[in-house]
C-alpha cells in the first residue's frame, strides 16, 4: 500500500520503531506546534517530499484528505507512514480512512517474549492451530506472571528495577494522559471522573462490560460512561472482546469483555502496587487472565488481517475466557491459575465445540495452567503458561 499507519498508545515505541525502517525518510512530527499549523493550512506542500514519515497524525485527523489527494496523483507503495496514539478509524472528525490506499497496523505493548528478545517463542502459539500439535514440545519455562503484571509492557516502565521508580512512572502516565491526549480526543469538562471510570473499568478487566453498573458505581449518566469507554478505546487504552457467535438469533450474551491493552497500567489504576495486593485480592484469576492477554493481543498484531481474538458464552453460563481464530480455523483457551488440571476444567471448552457443529473448524482446546502438559482427550490438553510470562533471573 502507498500508506502504512501504525497506531499504539502513547509510549509504547511508534516512534522509535518508525525512525528505524528506511533510511533516509523525511520526519516529521505534528507534536511541533509549527509543523502542526503548517498541516493545517499547507499540507499539500509539506507532502511534497517523499517517502516521508508523520508522527501523531492524530492530532490533525483532517490531514488525511491531503494525504489521499497525494496518493492519487502518484501512487507510490510506502510513500507516507503515519503513526498516531489514537485508532484513527474509531476517531469523531476522520473525514477518510484511505480506504483502498492504506493497510492499519497496530502496535501494542511489549509482551514479555519480545521484552526478552524471544519472539520465536510466540511460534508456539501458531504450533495450536497445526494439525499434527504434539503437546510434548509445548514451552515448559516456569512462569512468574505476578512480575509481569506489575510491570506491563512499556518499554520505559519496564526498563526500571525499583517497584517505586515503575509506580510513579505510571502515576505520570496517567496524568499525561488526561491532562494532554485525552483533551486532544474529546473535550472532558470533569477530569476526577473520567479517572474514577478509569479506574472502575481497571478493577473490571477481563469480564463482561455492563455499562449500568459502571455508570451507577461511577455517578456518572450511562451515555456519559459510554463515551469515556469509547474514549478509552479510541486512545488505545482498552479492547472490548467481541462473544463469537454460531448462532446471531440464539441465547449467546451480546455483552463484550472489557480488558486493558497494558496490564501493568490496568494494574496500577486498580490499586495494586506490590505482589501481597495482588495475592490478596478475590478476583486474582482475572489479573492472571488480564497479564496473558499480553501475549495473546501481540499474537494478533502480528497478522490482524487473519486472526482474531473472541470469548464466549451461553446463556447457561458455559463459557471460553478466549477463542482465537486464525484463518477461519478456531482454538478454545480456557486460564486456570494453579497447578491441578481436572477434565471438568474443559467442559466449556466441550461445550462451545459441541455448537459449532459443521459451521467452522475447530481444531483443539486447552487449559492453561500452572503445571506439567499432558492430554485431556481428543483434541484437548492442558498446557503450562509459564513461558507466556517466563520468570525473571537476577
Amino acid at each position: 500500500m502507498p500508506v502504512v499507519v501504525l497506531t499504539g498508545a502513547r509510549q509504547v515505541g511508534k516512534t522509535t520503531l518508525a525512525l528505524s525502517g528506511q533510511p533516509g525518510r523525511v520526519f516529521f512530527t505534528l507534536d511541533d506546534l509549527g509543523v502542526l499549523g503548517q498541516v493545517k493550512t499547507d499540507p499539500d506542500f509539506l507532502l511534497r517530499v517523499r517517502p516521508i514519515t508523520i508522527d501523531e497524525v492524530q492530532r490533525a485527523p483532517e490531514f488525511l484528505l491531503a494525504v489521499k489527494r497525494q496518493v492519487d496523483q502518484e501512487r507510490v507503495l510506502g510513500d507516507f507512514l503515519l503513526t498516531g496514539s489514537a485508532n484513527l478509524l474509531l476517531m469523531g472528525g476522520v473525514s477518510d480512512s484511505l480506504a483502498g490506499r492504506a493497510v492499519y497496523l497496530d502496535l501494542p505493548p511489549f509482551c514479555p517474549s519480545e521484552w526478552q528478545q524471544r519472539a520465536d517463542k510466540l511460534e508456539a502459539i501458531d504450533r495450536l492451530f497445526d494439525a499434527d500439535f504434539d503437546w510434548r514440545e509445548w514451552p515448559q519455562d516456569r512462569g512468574d506472571w505476578g512480575y509481569w503484571l506489575l510491570r506491563g509492557g512499556y518499554p520505559s516502565a519496564l526498563a526500571f528495577e525499583a517497584d517505586d521508580l515503575m509506580q510513579v512512572w505510571f502515576s505520570g502516565y496517567v496524568q499525561t494522559y488526561l491532562e494532554r491526549d485525552l483533551r486532544q480526543l474529546s473535550a472532558i469538562s470533569n477530569l476526577p471522573d473520567f479517572q474514577r471510570l478509569m479506574a472502575l473499568a481497571a478493577n473490571r478487566t477481563a469480564r463482561l462490560v455492563n455499562q449500568a453498573d459502571m455508570a451507577r458505581d461511577a455517578g456518572l449518566p450511562q451515555p456519559t460512561c459510554h463515551r469515556y469507554l469509547n474514549l478509552l478505546e479510541t486512545g488505545c487504552l482498552i479492547t472490548r472482546l467481541s462473544p463469537y457467535s454460531t448462532r446471531p438469533s440464539g441465547g449467546l450474551l451480546k455483552s463484550k469483555k472489557l480488558l486493558w491493552n497494558d496490564c501493568g497500567l490496568a494494574g496500577w489504576l486498580a490499586g495494586i502496587r506490590n505482589r501481597s495486593t495482588l495475592e490478596n485480592r478475590p478476583d486474582v484469576g482475572f489479573w492472571l487472565e488480564q497479564t496473558l492477554f499480553q501475549t495473546l493481543q501481540t499474537w494478533k498484531s502480528l497478522d490482524s488481517a487473519n486472526r482474531r481474538i473472541h470469548f464466549w458464552r451461553n446463556g447457561s453460563g458455559s463459557e471460553v475466557d478466549f477463542v482465537l481464530e486464525r484463518d477461519g480455523v478456531l482454538v478454545g483457551l480456557e486460564i486456570k491459575q494453579g497447578h491441578q488440571v481436572a477434565s471438568s476444567d474443559a467442559d466449556g471448552i466441550r461445550t462451545f465445540a459441541s455448537s459449532l457443529g459443521n459451521k467452522q473448524p475447530f481444531r483443539r482446546g486447552v487449559v492453561l495452567h500452572q503445571g506439567e502438559a499432558r492430554p485431556l482427550g481428543q483434541d484437548l490438553f492442558a498446557l503450562p503458561w509459564g513461558w507466556m510470562v517466563p520468570a525473571v533471573v537476577k
